[in-house]
């Protein structure tokens, strides 16, 4: 064999060393899907399994899923992460904010992954974005006046608004912080901020129907409202109640537009720190990484149905128009 071909050969069989686990008699590596909520939006674990593909991890051959969801019963959120623990999993991949909360609770050794946290150094998850230390990194949602901002461009897309409702998980952290930005945006705008916090799915009919009260609505995005993200897009439209929310699924469903980070994004990126970690890298070394880049959606066809002109600066503005 040439020596070429030799090294070749070599780098070949490191970079491919997952795909060989079974054959090999390797480690088969099992990794924790910890959500407070229930199952990830479809396209999205789609191109987070497909991340891991690309880099060598194949669900069922070289990486097995030990999914642990609590539907939003918030009572089962820590027994789930002690079970995980107990199945002693060599990484343990968070949804949201309230599931690496439990987390840390639960374990101070085996890796956690954050792939759509809120505020993880106002939770305490973890000391130091850049450095984070201990047994704990991620990606975070969190970016600085997110919900003020989301203000705004309901106010320029509906001149003279002076209410405004906002729908929120009052048990998330991270939620609540962005439902705090709003308020203050709210008193800098000369906007009244209608509060209608939520606990748990029962809370949703009669807080959207207070919520009729205002002129527009706005919606954090979390695990809960994510998971009734079409019953939540199908009652604005219905009301013809302008909405925003915080990441493009919503959009899809019905909603009016969006302005958020991408999470089909954080989800690639996760893939990569998931195949870094079980490759022995130290999550505390990882990065704690905040986003850069927001995507305004706008949904031209729930504009017609609810009766709202959307402004040319904001159409130009817009990543993507769907109509």
């Amino acid at each position: 064999m040439r020596r070429r071909e030799f090294l070749g050969w070599l780098t070949g069989g490191v970079i491919a060393l997952p795909f060989a686990a079974g054959a090999q008699g390797l480690k088969v590596f099992r990794v924790g899907i910890f959500s407070a909520g229930g199952e990830p939006i479809p396209e999205v674990w789609a191109i987070f399994v497909e991340a891991l593909r690309e880099l060598g991890w194949i669900e069922g051959k070289t990486i097995i899923f030990e999914r642990r969801l609590a539907y939003n019963r918030l009572d089962r959120v820590p027994d789930m992460a002690n079970e995980l623990v107990g199945l002693n999993v060599d990484l343990i991949v968070t949804i949201g904010s309230l599931a690496p909360l439990a987390a840390k609770k639960a374990t101070s050794t085996i890796p956690i992954l954050m792939t759509a946290a809120g505020d993880p150094l106002g939770m305490g998850l973890v000391a130091n974005l850049a450095r984070p230390g201990g047994n704990m990194t991620g990606f975070s949602l969190m970016a600085a006046d997110i919900g003020g901002k989301r203000l705004e461009l309901l106010a320029e897309t509906l001149p003279g608004l002076s209410r405004v409702a906002v729908l929120w998980n009052a048990t998330n952290p991270y939620a609540t912080a962005v439902f705090k930005q709003t308020q203050a945006a709210g008193q800098t705008l000369g906007i009244e901020i209608q509060p209608l916090g939520v606990r748990g799915p029962d809370d949703f009919r009669e807080a959207l129907e207070d919520g009729l009260r205002s002129s527009a609505l706005i919606v954090v995005e979390d695990p809960l409202t994510t998971d009734y993200r079409g019953q939540i897009a199908d009652f604005a439209t219905r009301h013809r109640l302008p909405s925003i929310y915080g990441i493009r699924e919503f959009v899809e469903a019905g909603g009016l537009m969006s302005y958020g980070t991408d999470l089909s994004d954080l989800y690639r990126r996760a893939a990569r720190y998931v195949d870094k970690i079980l490759r022995g890298a130290k999550p505390g070394d990882l990065p704690v990484e905040q986003p850069t880049k927001f995507d305004l959606f706008i949904n031209l066809k729930a504009a017609k149905t609810i009766g709202v002109q959307i402004p040319v600066t904001m159409l130009t503005r817009a990543n993507e128009v769907l109509e």
